[in-house]
């Protein structure tokens, strides 16, 4: 398996993961915290400009991205 596979594999898990549970995975919890470790990883990779350009790209990505956003933690001090 190519490191791309395993990122698209890795990448699905994640958009499953969110659609299902209507939230975002907690670094909390074991079971999801490889799902965490994974968008950390790709959101530290974007900032510093060294994402590849084909996975930031495909629309999928563009997707995700909504997703995030729409679950974004609210400050329940606010």
């Amino acid at each position: 398996m190519t490191q791309d596979e395993r990122w698209l594999v890795r990448y699905n898990e994640v958009i499953k993961f969110i659609e299902g549970n209507k939230r975002r995975p907690s670094k909390y919890t074991p079971e999801e915290r490889n799902i965490v470790n994974f968008l950390k990883h790709t959101r530290k990779q974007l900032n510093a400009g060294l994402l590849k350009a084909e996975r930031i790209e495909i629309e999928e990505f563009r997707k995700l991205q909504v997703l995030m956003e729409q679950y974004k933690r609210k400050n329940q001090y606010q």
